[in-house]
């Protein structure tokens, strides 16, 4: 049955033997010198996608990394300007504060000075009409000495005498 089914494919033996030799030298041939470097070549290949692949986890863990330390230090930096704003503002707050006490207190001052310089002015005043006093009646004594009064003449004088006063206040 064999020869049969060999007959049919019109399959020779020594053909069929010399083509499993020549087969067998090639494979052995390709093991030999081709086989080898292949798979050298395979095994460095798959050997620097591994270390590509690890690399790149590396520098996957190291982004991460710096992308929490740039977070924290985000965050600092907020906390910061934050904590800067707000001593501003109470600076700022201080500084309000002493220029109202500052304008209040310069107000004081010139209340007080207004207030000195009217009460001497008025002092001033008194002083001269007390002078302006004594010289009237340092007059009308004069005039009384100088002239020889009866009572009708000393009343009309100290009639005049007590309008002056009245015209100088």
């Amino acid at each position: 049955m064999l020869s049969q089914v060999l007959d049919a494919l019109k399959i020779e033996i020594p053909q069929l033997i010399t083509h499993i030799i020549g087969f067998l030298i090639a494979l052995w041939i390709l093991k030999r010198y081709a086989w080898k470097p292949i798979l050298a070549l395979l095994d460095e290949r798959r050997e620097r996608i591994k270390n590509s692949f690890a690399e790149i986890e590396a520098k996957q863990k190291q982004a991460d990394a710096l992308n929490a330390e740039y977070q924290s230090k985000l965050k600092d930096i907020d906390t910061e300007a934050r904590r800067r704003l707000t001593e501003a503002m109470a600076e700022g707050e201080k500084i309000a504060a002493k220029i109202k006490e500052d304008a209040r207190n310069e107000a004081k001052d010139m209340f007080s000075r207004s207030k000195a310089e009217i009460e001497q002015d008025m002092a001033k005043a008194r002083v001269e009409l007390k002078n302006d006093v004594v010289v009237m009646t340092i007059t009308a004594a004069e005039r009384i000495i100088h002239e020889r009064l009866d009572t009708p003449k000393q009343r009309e004088l100290i009639g005049r005498f007590i309008d002056d006063i009245e015209k100088v206040k």
